[in-house]
């Protein structure tokens, strides 16, 4: 028997992109959509419709979007438990959270401790405490989810953290969620477990983000402008850089998780979320420096082949244009992003880098290799 631990302390329009979007940093595209729209709700007056408490499971929890998603769950009054290796602490006090919320939250939320790859434990521990929703936000392979499903027969919902990454490379963008997928992407195992949901009879739903970013994100998205920046460097960006992407910021993915508890519209659908707006790699360098009230960036071109990076990664954004529609969230959920661009980045800024607390230090090998090359170029 598992222990169970208190903590005590439909489809839009498109367009082709070209290489005229040379002006496009925040701009966003207008589509036609057929969605039946919905008034929204903000996060302040959150409707969500499952009617009762929840009995909630989530697998991971402890970094980044579990931590966001697990204190919108326990305010809505949610039992909520998480499934850790219990390598970090089930709790941590956010950047500006008061002492009191903080201990509430601690008081309230549970921890199942074990290895998800350990699947005679996950049958046995889940089929023993019964749950009657699992948001599964660190699955990536399709086998870690089977003994879940298997264990919790009576599941009334099992919510999946996918990604856009699954999209099949295309020249007509934005990606809505009927578009092609790549089989043999790097997240091919989110693809097998949607498919295995699917197949399983299960009511599920798969959330898409794209790029997100915000406070505590671990991956080097706006991280990267930002230790450049304070540093006074200059910024090296691939080829052109007017690449067009998306970043979505981490607490409206949360508010999203959230809306498809229990909503019916939701029921065996994926859902885009990310920001509105679309942003080049250029633009993204300005929009980070404004977030940090710096000057204006120096940002440096250049073309990727010339040089050998080895198994470092030079840019943290894949070189081409990325970006997806969230209109499908937006009028069938009635969802609505609350966080521009720059706003979110400001959130970002502050709550982490502002601090003095950086997550990672600071590589700048690759960017020397670039600028030392430029030098010789100019000289």
């Amino acid at each position: 028997m598992a222990k169970m631990m208190m903590l005590q302390q439909h489809q839009p329009s498109f367009s082709l992109l070209t290489s005229s979007l040379s002006d496009f940093n925040g701009a966003k595209l207008h589509l036609q959509v057929q969605y039946k729209r919905k008034v929204y709700q903000p996060k302040g007056a959150l409707h969500v419709s499952a009617s009762s408490e929840k009995k909630i499971l989530i697998m991971g929890g402890t970094r980044f979007i579990g931590v966001f998603l697990s204190r919108l769950l326990v305010k809505e009054g949610h039992q909520v438990t998480l499934f850790t290796r219990g390598k970090s602490p089930i709790a941590k006090q956010l950047p500006g959270e008061s002492d009191q919320d903080f201990a509430d939250f601690s008081s309230k939320i549970l921890h199942l401790k074990g290895d998800r790859k350990d699947y005679d434990f996950v049958k046995s521990s889940l089929s023993a405490e019964g749950f009657d929703v699992v948001y599964d936000i660190n699955g990536r392979e399709a086998e870690e989810v089977e003994p879940i499903i298997d264990a919790l027969p009576k599941l009334e919902q099992y919510i999946y953290c996918s990604s856009a990454g699954v999209y099949l490379k295309s020249d007509i963008l934005p990606h809505c969620e009927v578009d092609a997928v790549d089989p043999k992407s790097r997240h091919k195992g989110k693809l097998e477990t949607e498919s295995l949901l699917e197949s399983k009879g299960v009511n599920w739903t798969s959330i898409r983000p794209v790029y997100i970013y915000g406070p505590l994100n671990y991956n080097p998205v706006e991280e990267w402008f930002f230790h450049r920046l304070k540093a006074g460097r200059p910024i090296p960006v691939p080829n052109s850089g007017i690449q067009i992407s998306q970043l979505g910021h981490v607490k409206d993915l949360a508010t999203a998780f959230v809306t498809v508890l229990g909503n019916e519209k939701a029921s065996r659908e994926i859902f885009n979320i990310s920001g509105e707006k679309y942003v080049t790699f250029d633009g993204l360098a300005r929009a980070c420096a404004k977030a940090g009230g710096f000057p204006e960036p120096e940002i440096v071109h250049y073309n990727p082949k010339d040089f050998d990076f080895g198994k470092k990664k030079a840019f943290p954004f894949r070189d081409q244009h990325f970006f997806a529609s969230v209109e499908k969230a937006k009028h069938v959920l009635g969802w609505k992003p609350e966080f521009d661009l720059v706003e979110g980045l400001t959130d970002s800024y502050n709550l982490d880098f502002g601090r003095g607390t950086f997550r990672k230090e600071a590589d700048f090998t690759t960017d020397d290799m670039i600028l030392s090359k430029k030098l010789v170029l100019q000289s």
